[in-house]
């Protein structure tokens, strides 16, 4: 009986360490555990972080038939709007500066301060109606090339930067087609340039190695 006492003792208390360590973990043990650091084990949920999958890259639940960046009919209202706040606030700009010009000689008064307000006015209308066309007509040059390629990349975006600049031009008889032509040709071109420009210098460099 004493034997089996003393063996009934030993057991439980060999057992009591063991429930401690299947119980409780120390920041040593799991300091191998891949994501740990990232997991905060909480007393009311206690998850082991090796079953937790760790990704690097954003997930989103989108519709379906969407993708998981703006297509250009999205991005057209923000371009076209941009556009026209950019004008109006260059062509104040520009007002001031001419009002100012014009009626340098004049003494501060209320004739004066109303002729620089219409100048503010008036060329911040005119930029706006410039810049807004300009980006409406960009986007609808994009929107339709792209439907009609099936296709988004820079060779769009060149495509409709010419066609814009041709048709905004086209009052002009064939040169200011050209000029038009060749202006917008430029102008996206150096904006797909620079949206590569990082993407170009990798390439060179794994080529050169």
């Amino acid at each position: 009986m004493e034997g089996g006492g003393n063996t009934g003792t030993k057991a439980a208390g060999s057992a009591a360490p063991l429930r401690h360590r299947r119980g409780r973990y120390s920041h040593a043990d799991l300091a191998g555990v891949p994501g740990y650091k990232l997991c905060n084990l909480q007393v009311y949920l206690i998850l082991n972080p090796f079953f937790v999958p760790f990704q690097d890259t954003d997930e989103f639940i989108l519709p379906t038939g969407a993708n998981k960046t703006r297509g250009r009919f999205e991005l057209a209202f923000f371009t076209i709007g941009g556009c026209c706040m950019t004008g109006a606030a260059f062509g104040a700009l520009n007002g001031l500066r001419l009002g100012l010009k014009e009626t340098q000689n004049m003494a501060w008064s209320k004739p004066r301060n109303v002729q620089i307000l219409n100048m503010v006015t008036r060329q911040g209308a005119l930029w706006a109606n410039t810049l807004g066309s300009l980006a409406l007509l960009y986007s609808a040059f994009g929107v339709i090339i792209e439907k009609t390629r099936g296709a988004e990349d820079d060779l769009n975006t060149i495509a409709a930067g010419t066609l814009t600049g041709m048709l905004y031009k086209s009052t002009g008889g064939v040169r200011g087609i050209a000029r038009g032509g060749i202006a917008g040709l430029t102008l996206t071109g150096l904006y797909a340039l620079y949206n590569n420009w990082e993407h170009m210098k990798g390439s060179i460099s794994r080529q050169s190695l």
